[in-house]
């Protein structure tokens, strides 16, 4: 490269970081698709411009400048190419147009990737160019970099508003119910724990011992209602989703785990766990509460493995698997819904509700299915910071 071909490679990657500092203040994926549009032509002068946005492996045509290519359909075969190669892909002559009677002369495919995941496409063809060397090349790969990083960063945003909002409107229902129970059942079983007293103090045999059933069960509900209140307490006062250090928490979580459950071993390697992930002060309950079950629900020895299933730029899915009794698979459906348990549970139920809740607080979610031992396979998946 001579000096003055030197001088303007730098000059357009000036141009090119300006574009990227722009894309990083975009708030949707449209302004995203026509900035970048902007610059492949600005910065580039190429006769037709495509942005492929790329999701769950689905690929679509957002906007193109070429009059061949409709907006929401799929895109030529070059962009899909890309993307299952992900790497950059060049195409001349006949073969880089989309119509047999074109005029194109070449045309270059530039997956937008973050770490392994492809986020988009961008392709050009030109109708003057016929060989896409790095002057062309190295650019659009930068350019293709910056779309992927403003692509991630709003989809995270994205997905975090969605769960704030679920969050909000689970917080309100369960809100109301709480008034409801605390106010009005609770004060009904007041009176019925009253009565009961007062009739077993006065009758025996029989009648007292039903009494004394009537007592028993009006107790145990107004716990039940404290417990209820006392989730709703909790979730109140969640703050926002900070950066959380993954293998500093599970790590604390595994050594409290192991000191409080003898029956229970855990392999924990901390080293797999290096990320940065978005929760709140109670995310090291997401874990207790999970590992704390193999050993309360199963009996005898239970072997538990932690480890990361699924990674990706964004999220990082944590798997819980053990060698207990498992859960029933018509259970696994509902499971996580508050009050809800196995028959042979001596528990409340609400401990696997309180899981979700806080997961999906923190913009997670979190699923179970049987592992490959025969016992729980619990998956937590978290947004990466």
């Amino acid at each position: 490269m001579s000096f003055e071909e030197q001088q303007d490679f730098a000059r357009q990657v000036a141009d090119l970081n300006k574009y990227g500092q722009a894309l990083n203040r975009c708030e949707s994926v449209d302004e995203v698709v026509s900035l970048t549009l902007e610059a492949m032509s600005l910065l580039f002068e190429f006769s037709y411009s495509t942005f492929v946005e790329v999701r769950d492996d689905d690929l679509r045509v957002v906007h193109s400048t070429n009059p061949n290519l409709v907006q929401g359909e799929p895109p030529s075969d070059l962009a899909r190419r890309a993307q299952e190669a992900g790497e950059t892909l060049v195409e001349q002559g006949a073969d880089a147009a989309v119509t047999a009677d074109s005029d194109v002369t070449g045309a270059l495919a530039v997956p937008a990737r973050m770490g392994d995941e492809v986020t988009a496409v961008l392709v050009t063809r030109s109708q003057t160019v016929e060989e896409f060397g790095d002057e062309y090349v190295r650019p659009m790969e930068i350019l293709a970099t910056h779309a992927a990083t403003a692509i991630s960063n709003i989809r995270s945003r994205e997905r975090l508003e969605r769960a704030h909002r679920d969050l909000e409107r689970r917080k309100e229902m369960i809100e109301m119910y709480d008034r409801l129970l605390r106010h009005d059942l609770g004060n009904d079983l007041q009176v019925i724990a009253g009565f009961a007293d007062v009739v077993a103090g006065q009758v025996d045999g029989q009648t007292e011992e039903y009494a004394g059933k009537i007592q028993r069960a009006a107790e145990s509900a107004a716990d039940l209602i404290q417990r209820v209140g006392d989730l709703v307490s909790t979730l109140e006062s969640q703050d926002n989703p900070e950066p959380q250090d993954l293998a500093t928490v599970l790590g604390d979580t595994v050594r409290d785990v192991r000191a409080n459950y003898g029956s229970l071993t855990v392999d924990f390697e901390p080293s797999a766990f290096e990320y940065q992930v978005y929760g709140g002060d109670l995310l090291d309950s997401v874990f207790t509460n999970i590992m704390s079950n193999a050993a309360v629900h199963n009996e005898g020895e239970v072997h538990m493995r932690v480890a990361p299933v699924e990674t990706s730029s964004d999220e990082i899915t944590v798997c819980f698997d053990d060698d207990g009794n498992g859960i029933s698979p018509d259970l696994r459906e509902n499971i996580f819904e508050m009050g809800v348990k196995g028959q042979e549970s001596s528990g409340t139920g609400f401990g696997l509700g309180f899981v979700r809740a806080l997961t999906e607080s923190y913009g997670g979610r979190v699923s179970v299915a049987e592992s490959d031992a025969g016992g729980a396979e619990f998956r937590v998946t978290l947004e990466r910071v």
